[in-house]
């Protein structure tokens, strides 16, 4: 399957070039797993979706069309990567935006990737940025579409054997990778990073804390993470990436996130 398209339910790849989500970053996008039709994290999606257009004083979409479009972009297509932009739409030159917005919407959708087995089995390598979150609460938490600092982030490496990089806040706690969130199991109990004030509150993290409500959000200061004794990344397109190598410290993968990887594995299919 090649990447479909879909802009305000036609099929086209074009967007109007004074489109606010173009000329400004006014919006925001969900990445989502589907097979065969079916999202299985469609609920936690459309919810920070709709929480997104609440902070950011814009429509929210039908979800009603937004499940029938991603539905026949992906019916009998296989395991795919369904990406929804929601922005505030066109609007006259200059910041303010339009008293009443006409948003719009764009569904794509792709074949998803295929995961290497030995991440799974012996863990991912994953390395420290020096690109830093800005702290900026009024955003924290969403899934706006400015990412410039994740493509900076990601732009730091080369290295194909490097799957991810851990971000840092301005302050130096450890908050999230490029694209996925954070867990560690420290002095024999699992934290994950508050995202209060940067980073994305992942649909996956919501669903690793909702089957482990003994998790501690807090902070994750960099020294206490190389101590760890187990870390693992969420994302709700790959799962659960185990750590195996940590900035150059090796790591086992442990009873708990292979728990969390099963989990995952049948919630998402990934062995589709």
């Amino acid at each position: 399957m090649s990447t479909r398209c879909l802009v305000n339910g036609r099929a086209s790849p074009q967007v109007a070039a004074d489109d606010r989500g173009l000329l400004y970053g006014d919006g925001l996008f969900e990445t989502l797993r589907v097979i065969d039709g079916r999202a299985p994290l469609w609920a936690g999606h459309m919810h920070r979706l709709s929480r997104g257009c609440e902070r950011l004083g814009m429509p929210a979409p039908d979800t009603d069309t937004l499940r029938e479009e991603v539905s026949a972009l992906t019916r009998d297509e296989g395991p795919s990567v369904v990406r929804i932009t929601w922005t505030r739409g066109r609007g006259a030159r200059g910041y303010g935006p339009p008293a009443s917005p006409q948003c719009m919407r764009v569904v794509t959708a792709s074949p998803a990737p295929v995961l290497d087995p030995d991440w799974s089995a012996a863990g991912i390598r994953v390395r420290f940025c020096d690109t830093r979150l800005a702290v900026q609460p009024a955003l924290a938490g969403l899934k706006h579409l400015n990412r410039l600092e994740q493509v900076l982030a990601r732009a730091e490496w080369r290295d194909p054997d490097i799957v991810e990089g851990l971000m840092r806040s301005m302050d130096g706690a450890v908050v999230c990778a490029t694209a996925a969130n954070l867990f560690a199991r420290i002095d024999g109990v699992w934290v994950t990073p508050s995202v209060e004030n940067c980073g994305v509150a992942g649909v996956a993290r919501a669903e690793v804390l909702a089957q482990w409500p003994q998790c501690r959000v807090g902070t994750i200061e960099m020294g206490a993470l190389m101590q760890a004794e187990e870390v693992f990344l969420s994302s709700s397109v790959r799962g659960i990436l185990a750590v195996g190598d940590l900035a150059g410290r090796r790591l086992q993968v442990g009873a708990d996130t292979r728990a969390m990887q099963a989990h995952f594995a049948q919630l998402l299919e990934l062995g589709a």
